[in-house]
């Protein structure tokens, strides 16, 4: 791997840990927030929907800002107001301010991520899957490091320092980019300057089974990112009602899901190369639609809860990096624009569903909440199927007219 490659890696890694860390941190300290606000757990929702409405504008917005000011300068400022936002919870103000807050953090989010997965899509070529997978792992360890963290904190009552480890990460992963940049991404296309996006403003049509392919992906990464964060930020309140843990005991629940997700990731890539995108996303959801489906039937068990977690974590670990190549790869020549596009509608969908969850769990209790969580990964599975069928059909025209 040439040195430039490394070192893109390297800092992607850095990025994806923090982002890992940020978009996690709220839900593992969840229990104690709602308590010490005196707030619901719909209110609780209504944070994370503000920060991911904020990572859905960053997202959105990436592909101009790109072209407008450049890579580098997008990626400084997403984690500069992360780092802001994350200092701003610490100090605990009031929960109109902590609302105001949340699309900050989320913009700083949604703009590092876009911007760092297209860089290594477009980057890594035929090796995308092994290379974003394995910087997916790294989010993954972001994600399972604070469960860890924040139950330390909060057995000692400083739940907000949990922030405060997030916002310490950002800045120093700001100094590293700041520091390491290389030099390969000046001026080129993958660091996305102004000439870059001239040469994109005039994109081909796209034909119609590319579109349908799209719009399954699209609908894929709604579901799939909302029914993650869902799950993610609510299972250690479900754990508290169901099975009596403790509020620091369900924070280390999380660690159980992540640290699943963190050792799939480490083989996910490779899996995806050998057997193909489409073959792994209709395996993995097949296994997570199982594994969520026996947790909502076993809920009032914590040790099956905790086990079934594990299964579904290694399933999931890949589907994020794979669906985002196999999605991309429909239209490569828009790789920037479409990894925007496909966060997005995943961002949208971590604002709309765990607000919706956090609803119906405030009115109905934990049992039957699994069950919704149950229902939103068989959803997941028979819109990977459509995603592939219409992959598939897209390929078998596009091999017709070659050879017409």
């Amino acid at each position: 791997m040439a040195l430039p490659m490394k070192r893109i890696l390297l800092l992607s890694c850095m990025a994806y840990l923090t982002v890992g860390l940020g978009q996690l941190v709220v839900g593992s300290v969840m229990e104690p927030m709602v308590h010490a606000y005196g707030i619901g757990y719909g209110d609780g929702g209504q944070l994370v929907m503000h920060q991911f409405l904020g990572g859905l504008t960053g997202t959105l917005c990436a592909p101009w800002l790109i072209r407008r000011f450049g890579l580098k300068s997008l990626l400084t400022a997403g984690f500069a107001l992360m780092a802001l936002a994350e200092f701003t919870y610490v100090a605990q103000p009031s929960w109109a301010i902590m609302l105001a807050a949340a699309p900050l953090a989320g913009f700083g989010f949604g703009c590092v991520e876009t911007t760092v997965g297209s860089l290594i899509i477009s980057s890594a070529g035929n090796k995308a899957n092994s290379a974003l997978s394995r910087v997916e792992v790294f989010f993954g360890i972001g994600a399972l490091a604070i469960p860890f963290a924040s139950a330390a904190l909060i057995d000692i009552g400083q739940w907000r320092l949990a922030f405060a480890c997030v916002g310490g990460l950002a800045v120093a992963t700001l100094a590293s980019w700041l520091l390491l940049w290389p030099a390969a991404l000046k001026g080129s296309a993958a660091g996305g300057g102004p000439e870059a996006g001239r040469a994109a403003a005039r994109p081909p049509r796209l034909s119609g089974r590319v579109k349908l392919t799209l719009a399954a992906c699209a609908s894929f990464f709604f579901v799939y990112v909302g029914f993650e964060m869902s799950f993610a930020h609510y299972l250690p309140s479900m754990l508290v009602q169901t099975g009596g843990v403790s509020e620091a005991g369900a924070a280390l629940a999380l660690s159980v899901f992540w640290g699943a997700m963190t050792l799939g990731r480490l083989v996910a890539g490779q899996l995806a190369d050998r057997f193909g995108g489409a073959a792994y996303l209709i395996v993995s959801c097949s296994v997570c639609a199982g594994a969520f489906i026996l947790m909502s039937l076993l809920s009032e068990s914590v040790v099956a809860t905790m086990a079934l977690s594990f299964v579904a974590g290694f399933a999931m670990s890949g589907l994020f990096a794979i669906a985002l190549v196999f999605g991309t790869r429909a239209a490569p020549e828009q790789t920037v624009a479409l990894t925007s596009l496909l966060l997005g509608c995943g961002l949208l969908g971590s604002a709309v569903l765990p607000r919706l969850v956090g609803d119906f769990l405030d009115r109905f209790g934990a049992g039957p909440t699994y069950a919704i969580v149950a229902a939103l990964a068989v959803l997941l599975l028979a819109i990977a199927f459509v995603a592939v069928a219409a992959n598939r059909s897209r390929g078998k025209s596009e091999t017709a007219a070659a050879r017409g």
